[in-house]
């Protein structure tokens, strides 16, 4: 009968026991100290033999994934404080008074902002300012900040300390209509000049984080720029970490052994409604968590006055129970009164009560209302020099601290604080005799709390400047120092504009051959950044594997099972290519990286990214819209494009609508090429615009097809018709004299559909059609946009698609492999009579030819509806177009 204690089995069973004997005896031994002092003696004997092992040389066990909840660093191991206490006290007290300061005055206008979370982590930044962050006034790549959004406030307020921003800037606080105001988050297209990563839609800042410290390593892997000194800082709050993007990466992190990348994650236990984790612990799953995932953990949980009351703590009682508290539970005891504290916290068992009893009230009251790891300098600065000392693998310290700490009762560990906007002048004085700072009541005997900062000579001041010059100038910053990239030659352009001759090839090959040309470019080619989630043979991509590399940090440890073929699985150290397995939010995260690493690193790179169907816009359109906020430059490219060119693939599949997603954001220009020479002229114009000397913000869409097809030679003089969005590709003949006109437009590979309808038309209806190739509906709408906002201010300006078809005969009929509403966004501007088709609609699986006659975009039915245009307009009969429905079977 197997021992009902023990598992009837044991995965060690299937390992040689050497000596069973001995096997016994220490389980034995166990099995005693469990009977004479308690299981939690016997647990501890086992962790301190696990810990003594794991620092033996040649030991292999496993860590564990929890630790009691204390300090990882206890404090008799703390380095010394390099810095002045005091001192920095006073700098951090007067910050928090100018962001408490800055929402509130702001508040009165309506506008809000957040106080309580920088409140909590004043400490977490400004002894990361005094001591560690890096600036970019050394080697021009400094470290790296993710600033916890909420928490703007706070850097805002040390900005204005330092002298970087006015009392004018800080009264501007969400007021950004004019111009000069301060946006409410990170925001680097709103202050180009402070803020380098936009961090408020949660869960982008870490994983942006993670992909950041790993380009960092690329551009160093690969030569082109020593980042050795470069650091990632991502503070984050412990209610972001639900975001699923914010543990996405972890293991990428730990697999790689980024020593150069923190995570700071500021645990208040509260997220914007209430706890965390009510009935859980949240720094205690944290640890778990990241631990699995490789990563080193230090927890700085309690502050000094918790030394001496654990120092009581003979039998561990305490521990267990504070291990054992809920979240939700120890807020509660963050706001009650020591009587409360004594009987629900204490009062659990003997040995607590014997230990209350030796503590007064307002030891109670220090140790469960303020005294956190996380407000004390010491022990930040303690777990910041163990993070950035650590080698191999990255760090994450679990900082607890009060939300709204400093700010009152009213404030402090209350599940409302978020939503908390202002503080009333009673409230503000409350807080100057908190802080200790040196404002007179007179000062706040009006309607509006004042700012304040020493003077210029002050100790203070003085302190502040001499810690950043130490540190290489100000931080957060954000500095363009790259210079404009030459031109590739032309050669590897015009080979596409030339055509194909006979051969048949899809514009995502014609794509694939440009890209591998440019990359043999002497000057530039070494900068191209090739990322893609696993689907890199799909789009032709494994030419580039030999000869590019595919990044790894370790090089290939292995044998490749394809070594003897010429398209060999080539991973190397300096490999180009960023194969990143199946994640777009990761391969996204790696394009924002190197999409801003002229203005990170100092080093312009061209990125380009390509992706399967719809999972591009439609999985990742904040962490697009995140790029254009970092201010990103690259080329995006969705291949396997449109709703009905990839066949058998379906409903979740089918893209007919990233397009419309892609229009959304300003940033993206849009471009849907019909033809490789297309391709050719957008990616020249796209360098030319990212990378020249007037180089602007912005990124390129572009849509590219798997459908085979001849590849004409690009006719003359349509270069800016390409560009603007719109060009006459093919004039139709006229059957006869007074034969019935009409224009058709199409994008991508529609224009195949409409040629072929072209002909119909000619042949069956004696109706002759011009065929328009329309690269970029979005292109055409915003110079609309612009021409309709010019003329309001008086100039005669008339949009480029109005022009281009002014005196076309005939309606317009605009077609493509999009959802309507997507050539439908010039239809204001076409003065002809308009109509459009599309493949608006779930995708599904069957035949290009079945899925385009199920959506009616096929040739016959993109005649159908020129014959229907043509009878509205009574030049031909409705009875054709019975007749041609008949005729084709519709």
């Amino acid at each position: 009968m197997p021992d009902p204690v023990r598992l009837p089995y044991s995965q060690l069973d299937q390992l040689p026991d050497r000596d069973p004997e001995e096997t016994t005896e220490w389980r034995e031994s166990l099995d005693a100290v469990t009977k004479a002092a308690g299981p939690h003696r016997a647990a501890y004997l086992m962790r301190r033999a696990l810990e003594h092992t794991a620092r033996t040389e040649g030991t292999a066990l496993p860590s564990l994934l929890e630790t009691d909840y204390v300090n990882t660093i206890p404090t008799s191991a703390e380095p010394a404080f390099p810095g002045d206490e005091a001192m920095e006290a006073r700098i951090t007290a007067w910050n928090r008074w100018n962001a408490a300061a800055m929402v509130t005055r702001g508040s009165a206008l309506g506008l809000g902002g957040h106080i309580a979370t920088f409140a909590s982590a004043a400490w977490l930044y400004e002894t990361g300012f005094q001591h560690f962050f890096r600036g970019k006034e050394g080697d021009g790549s400094g470290d790296q900040l993710y600033i916890q959004g909420h928490a703007s406030p706070g850097v805002y307020a040390r900005a204005f300390l330092e002298g970087r921003l006015t009392e004018d800037h800080l009264d501007r606080f969400r007021q950004e209509t004019g111009g000069e105001g301060l946006p409410s988050y990170p925001h680097p297209r709103r202050l180009p000049w402070l803020w380098e990563f936009p961090t408020v839609s949660m869960g982008l800042g870490p994983l942006s984080a993670i992909y950041q410290a790993r380009f960092n390593r690329y551009l160093e892997h690969r030569g082109i720029k020593d980042t050795a000194n470069s650091h990632v800082w991502a503070f984050l709050g412990d209610g972001e970490m639900d975001e699923p993007e914010s543990t996405a990466a972890l293991a990428l992190a730990g697999r790689e052994g980024l020593d150069n990348l923190t995570f700071v994650i500021n645990c208040n236990l509260q997220r914007l409604d209430g706890p965390v984790r009510p009935n859980f612990k949240i720094v205690q799953e944290l640890e778990a968590q990241f631990r699995a995932a490789g990563w080193n953990v230090v927890k700085s949980l309690w502050g000094q006055a918790w030394d001496e009351v654990f120092a009581l703590d003979t039998d561990g009682a305490l521990i267990r129970r504070l291990g054992e508290t809920p979240d939700a539970q120890f807020q509660t005891y963050a706001t009650r009164d020591a009587a409360y504290l004594r009987e629900h916290f204490f009062g659990a068992n003997d040995s607590l009560k014997a230990l209350a009893d030796r503590l007064t009230d307002a030891k109670l009251l220090e140790l469960f209302q303020t005294s956190r790891a996380g407000h004390e300098p010491r022990k930040v600065y303690a777990a910041y020099k163990a993070a950035v000392e650590h080698q191999g693998a990255p760090t994450v310290i679990l900082a607890q601290t009060v939300k709204g700490y400093t700010l009152g009762t009213g404030f402090e560990s209350r599940n409302a604080n978020h939503q908390m906007k202002k503080l009333t002048m009673a409230e503000f004085r409350t807080m100057r005799d908190v802080l200790e700072l040196p404002i007179p009541d007179s000062a706040l005997e009006g309607d509006q709390v004042p700012y304040w900062r020493p003077a210029d000579d002050s100790p203070e001041m003085v302190y502040l400047r001499e810690r950043r010059a130490a540190l290489d100038g100000p931080a957060p910053a954000r500095k363009v120092v790259a210079k404009p990239l030459p031109m590739p030659a032309d050669k590897a352009f015009d080979a596409l504009k030339k055509g194909s001759g006979s051969q048949e090839i899809a514009t995502t090959m014609a794509f694939v051959r440009l890209i591998k040309d440019l990359m043999r470019d002497k000057e530039t080619g070494k900068r191209w950044v090739p990322i893609v989630p696993d689907e890199a043979r799909t789009f032709g991509m494994e030419s580039l594997f030999p000869t590019a590399g595919l990044y790894s940090p370790k090089g290939a440890t292995y044998d490749p099972v394809d070594r003897d073929q010429l398209l060999w699985y080539k991973e190397a150290k300096d490999g180009q290519i960023l194969n990143e397995g199946i994640t777009e939010a990761g391969s996204l995260a790696d394009f924002t990286a190197a999409a801003t690493s002229y203005a990170t690193h100092g080093e312009p790179m061209i990125p380009f990214y390509i992706f399967y169907s719809m999972f591009g816009w439609q999985r990742t359109a904040d962490q697009f819209w995140a790029l254009a906020d970092q201010l990103g430059r690259g080329f995006v490219i969705g291949a396997t494009a449109g709703r009905t060119t990839m066949t058998g693939e379906g409903l979740q599949h089918a893209d007919g609508h990233s397009h419309l997603i892609a229009s959304t954001n300003p940033a993206a220009l849009s471009y849907d090429p019909a033809f490789a020479y297309e391709v050719a002229v957008i990616v020249k114009e796209g360098l030319r615009r990212m990378y020249g000397p007037d180089a602007e913000d912005v990124f390129y869409y572009l849509t590219v097809y798997n459908e085979t097809k001849v590849q004409p030679a690009m006719p003359e003089g349509v270069e800016e018709g390409i560009l603007k969005g719109l060009y006459r590709f093919n004039e139709g003949t006229r059957p006869e004299a007074d034969s019935p006109q009409l224009q058709l437009l199409a994008s991508g590979t529609a224009i195949h559909w409409a040629l072929e309808a072209q002909q119909l038309l000619a042949a069956d209806w004696g109706v002759a059609a011009d065929v328009w190739s329309a690269p970029s509906w979005t292109e055409l709408r915003r110079d609309a946009l612009e021409c309709d906002a010019a003329r309001l201010d008086g100039e005669d300006r008339v949009p480029y698609v109005t022009r281009a078809l002014a005196g076309a005969p005939g309606p317009v009929v605009a077609v493509s492999d999009w959802m309507r509403a997507v050539p439908d966004q010039i239809a204001p501007w076409v003065e002809q009579d308009w109509t459009s088709i599309g493949t608006d609609g779930f995708g599904l699986s069957d035949t290009r030819e079945a899925a385009r006659r199920h959506f009616g975009v096929d040739p016959q039915s993109v005649v159908v509806q020129a014959l229907a245009a043509l009878a509205r307009r009574g030049q031909v009969k409705p009875e054709t177009v019975k007749e041609a429905k008949e005729r084709y079977g519709l």
